[in-house]
């Protein structure tokens, strides 16, 4: 899979199969939708659903997908796995699959994802995606599984994080301008830039708050493949993709 991203979640292992699992709960915290929803479809199939992101106030990119789970595994733990595509003209994902793994250790929970998308627009849509948009898919992916670990674990709720993102990430730009400002009353120009640049990278590195989700708390590779072995609880379920090939 081209993305992997895991957070270690102090929380049950029901409580985040549900708030993933369940559209109403998902789409309260992965930043990648707006909307999910799931279709009708007949007992014993796998579940077909809709996903939506808002790119603009007025632009909306759509698609839909199709998933299985695992709940019950002989070693404990549980998986999915799901094939989507979009036919919006605007998306830049043409279709893809992904998997969502649930590992108990010890009192964490290892939450796992992995998957791997197809870009349209031919050459200049593999280029926008290697140097913005995977990049960006990435961030949001690590960035969300954070938030989500805030709600499940102090209770922060995916709205207050959001609020505590966006006022901290104001006052680091707050910063950066007062520093700007200070520099340039009382220095040349040209002798501001250090100092506006020191104050700039000190916004931008240091940690962010408790409270604060943030992508850097996520591994964005896999553990085992950072030390050299492959492990099955972070490969891809390939029997269960399997079954969702004719969905």
């Amino acid at each position: 899979m081209g993305l992997y991203v895991e957070a270690r979640i102090r929380a049950g292992l029901d409580e985040v199969w549900d708030r993933s699992q369940l559209p109403d709960r998902h789409q309260r915290w992965d930043l990648r939708f707006t909307e999910i929803d799931y279709l009708p479809c007949a007992p014993g199939e796998p579940q077909h659903f809709r996903y939506a992101t808002r790119v603009l106030p007025l632009l909306t990119v759509d698609g839909t997908g199709v998933s299985a789970g695992e709940r019950n595994r002989p070693d404990g733990t549980r998986t999915s796995a799901l094939r989507f595509s979009s036919a919006h003209p605007l998306s830049l994902i043409e279709e893809g699959r992904g998997y969502w793994r649930y590992i108990p250790d010890g009192e964490e929970l290892r939450f796992l994802t992995g998957y791997d998308y197809r870009p349209r627009w031919g050459r200049f849509g593999r280029l926008v995606d290697r140097l913005l948009f995977r990049p960006l898919m990435g961030w949001a992916t690590a960035w969300s599984f954070d938030r989500l670990r805030l709600w499940c674990e102090r209770g922060i709720t995916p709205e207050r994080s959001l609020c505590h993102a966006l006022a901290e990430l104001a006052a680091r730009i707050a910063a950066v301008v007062a520093a700007v400002l200070a520099t340039a009353a009382v220095v040349p120009v040209a002798a501001a830039v250090g100092p506006v640049l020191a104050v700039a990278g000190a916004a931008l590195l240091l940690p962010p708050l408790p409270v604060t989700p943030a992508a850097r708390r996520c591994l964005r590779r896999p553990p085992e493949r950072a030390a050299g072995r492959r492990s099955a609880s972070t490969a891809a379920p390939t029997a269960l993709l399997a079954t969702l090939e004719h969905s």
